[in-house]
């Protein structure tokens, strides 16, 4: 009885233990929101996850998708997630607006944004054009090229999908190569170099996607950070090493969320994704955060009042404070 009363203590020492690790655990999961519902566009997280890279890393990361009603940033904001995608020129307004962010993994190297118009005609020769434009964000260059040229567009706001433009209400739209680009094509519309307009080729060639953590996490949690953005960089390295086995994992993830797309879609998805991510000058994947481009966007934003003032790219990165 005597050897049993000793145990006692010993065995509640041990399940407060079990239990301060359970929580120091549930402490150090990184939950990764990307910026959208489950696509190709975030093929190389999926992968990581899947094949246990993060594991490996010794790293626990829960991808959790926002809802179309409540952005990623705001789930940032609100301490739902540690770690999000931002496009440059968001993680810009951000930084802008009083939340000091790290870039901890670039993906994109190339701007993705397009000017579709409507029965063939140049965009820049419609001045005053009501143009569709993504109600979450992410037209922050469309609006410094409507300035600078003067084309006094009316901005229509939309959610995510094209059926605006296809049924004629708009006179062009804003899409993405990856995305709705590709939507326009499998409805019928007739893509050129007449009536397409790419910002890449136009001066606007500014970095998008990334991976960021607000600097408060990322200066408690440094070392999980950089194990987290290894990881994930080895997924994106698999995904274009393998991208039909690729695109296997990323339908599981659309099934599982009931995403209604198809196969064929994301395909071309992950195919101009991966294409992005190639460096025009190095040809290479770069994954990193260029200064130029980032002193470009800032320039540009802060000369057309989208911030106070211009964000440098020693702002956005470790710098080993």
């Amino acid at each position: 009885m005597k050897h049993t009363l000793k145990r006692i203590p010993i065995v509640i020492l041990m399940l407060c233990v079990g239990m301060v690790q359970q929580v120091a655990a549930q402490d150090e999961t990184i939950v990764f929101t990307p910026q959208w519902t489950a696509q190709a566009q975030f093929a190389g997280y999926y992968v990581a996850e899947h094949l246990g890279f993060y594991r490996e890393a010794g790293v626990e990361v829960r991808i959790e998708h926002p809802k179309t009603t409540q952005p990623a940033m705001s789930r940032l904001r609100q301490n739902l997630c540690q770690a999000t995608t931002l496009q440059l020129c968001q993680a810009l307004e951000i930084v802008d607006g009083g939340i000091p962010l790290v870039n901890i993994l670039q993906t994109s190297m190339n701007n993705a944004m397009v000017i579709v118009s409507a029965r063939g005609k140049n965009p820049l020769a419609q001045r005053g054009a009501r143009v569709g434009i993504w109600s979450v964000g992410f037209g922050q260059l469309a609006i410094c090229m409507n300035h600078k040229d003067h084309l006094d567009y009316q901005w229509v706001r939309f959610a995510q999908n094209i059926n605006l433009f296809v049924s004629g209400a708009l006179d062009a739209t804003l899409a993405m190569s990856y995305n709705e680009y590709y939507q326009l094509v499998q409805a019928g519309v007739e893509m050129t170099d007449k009536n397409v307009y790419r910002f890449c080729d136009h001066g606007y060639n500014v970095q998008e996607d990334g991976v960021y953590v607000t600097r408060s996490y990322y200066e408690q949690h440094r070392e999980q950070a950089k194990k987290f953005a290894e990881a994930s960089r080895k997924g994106w390295e698999w995904a274009a090493e393998h991208p039909e086995e690729a695109l296997d994992i990323v339908m599981a993830y659309v099934d599982k969320d009931h995403i209604a797309t198809n196969r064929v879609m994301q395909r071309l998805m992950l195919q101009e994704v991966l294409r992005l991510q190639v460096d025009r000058e190095s040809k290479q994947r770069e994954f990193r955060l260029r200064p130029d481009m980032v002193e470009l966007a800032s320039r540009l934003m802060a000369e057309y009042q989208m911030l106070n003032r211009e964000i440098t790219y020693e702002e956005l990165i470790d710098n080993g404070k």
